[in-house]
């Protein structure tokens, strides 16, 4: 009697104890201090079962189960921030991405996370939109989540991140785009620019016999990577002693439909043209679409960035493809080696060829 009187007691008890803690999950998440009442061990037993750690502290199978069955039920989730605050890294990277809009980028996240689990690190990314404010702010949420390291990629402002990231005392990197407070790991535009521009001039003075200026199109006349393309397309003209206009250059950015309305508005159609970019490029494609087919067969162009449908082009000569696996194994190498100086490094492109 005396046992079953006991019993009962052990059981109202008990219901009264996961009663409080689905009383307490009503308003807010449970903790392990909740889940060790409701369980009757200990706030480290429960972290140890909850870390893995139980069996290395000799903690039975059967109360690991029930710090398990226990969580699970009441809807028990690790609080990530609390949890890396405890810890001396975090074992987390983040990357700051300004488009998900063509295969660059797209390559460069996937490329990102690949090398990120690689070593042993967790990866997170998010998109800015190109928006100083909200890459400034996506900064502040990666360092409450205590960052080993964050990587700026195409950042319009990577300097004010460094400096916010200096202060944290969280390393930080720029790829894409260069800053002047931390490492920088670009494609080598310059070099790039050139090498398809001179083969856009030989195209088209094999093909139609003439060596007239080609036509520029695409990107941001402040942006650093039009501006290194652009010098060397105006470097492969001057070799051939080849005059520029200022009206074969148009930057008004990379939007698709501004292409083409500036080509439509073009009194002149010229015989070849350096596209700035994949996303610029669908643009001229409208534009070539709309043009008589004979006149359309005589243009020669070349596009730097690569995309596989744009290399199909009858009109295409080149495309110029950034090696995203080098650019980001140099990232991840700067990255363990701690360095911290405001360097640039360049990291060579690829001309691709059509095989028609």
């Amino acid at each position: 009697m005396i046992a079953s009187e006991f019993e009962a007691c052990q059981y109202a008890r008990n219901q009264r104890k996961s009663s409080d803690v689905n009383d307490k999950n009503s308003s807010k998440r449970p903790t392990i201090y909740d889940l060790a009442e409701l369980v009757g061990t200990s706030p480290t037993a429960v972290s140890s079962v909850l870390n893995g750690s139980w069996k290395k502290r000799r903690i039975s199978q059967k109360l690991a189960d029930k710090v398990l069955k226990a969580a699970q039920e009441n809807g028990y989730t690790v609080n990530i921030q609390a949890s890396v605050l405890r810890r001396e890294r975090s074992n987390i990277v983040g990357m700051i991405l300004p488009k998900y809009d063509n295969r660059f980028f797209g390559a460069i996240a996937e490329e990102f996370e690949t090398r990120a689990r690689a070593a042993g690190l967790f990866p997170v990314i998010t998109c800015t939109q190109r928006d100083p404010a909200l890459e400034l702010a996506a900064a502040r949420e990666l360092l409450s989540y205590q960052v080993d390291c964050l990587i700026s990629t195409g950042a319009t402002d990577p300097d004010q991140i460094s400096d916010l990231c200096r202060a944290a005392g969280v390393k930080t990197l720029n790829l894409d785009l260069p800053g002047t407070k931390a490492p920088s790991i670009l494609s080598d535009n310059f070099t790039g620019a050139r090498d398809l521009t001179r083969i856009i001039l030989d195209a088209c003075e094999r093909d139609f016999g003439v060596v007239d200026p080609l036509l520029f199109i695409g990107g941001r006349k402040d942006d650093h990577n039009t501006q290194e393309r652009l010098r060397g397309f105006l470097a492969a003209h001057t070799e051939r002693e080849i005059s520029m206009p200022q009206s074969q250059i148009i930057s008004e950015g990379y939007a698709p439909e501004k292409a083409r309305q500036s080509l439509m508005a073009m009194r002149r159609i010229p015989h070849g043209i350096f596209v700035n970019s994949t996303i610029t490029l669908e643009g001229v494609v409208y534009w070539l679409q709309s043009l008589p087919a004979e006149r359309a067969s005589r243009i020669r162009c070349g596009t730097f960035d690569f995309d596989p449908f744009g290399a199909l082009l009858p009109q295409n000569v080149g495309m110029v493809r950034q090696d995203v696996q080098g650019l980001l194994a140099r990232t991840f190498e700067v990255i363990k080696s701690g360095k911290d100086s405001a360097e640039t490094e360049l990291v060579a492109c690829h001309l691709e060829m059509p095989s028609f």
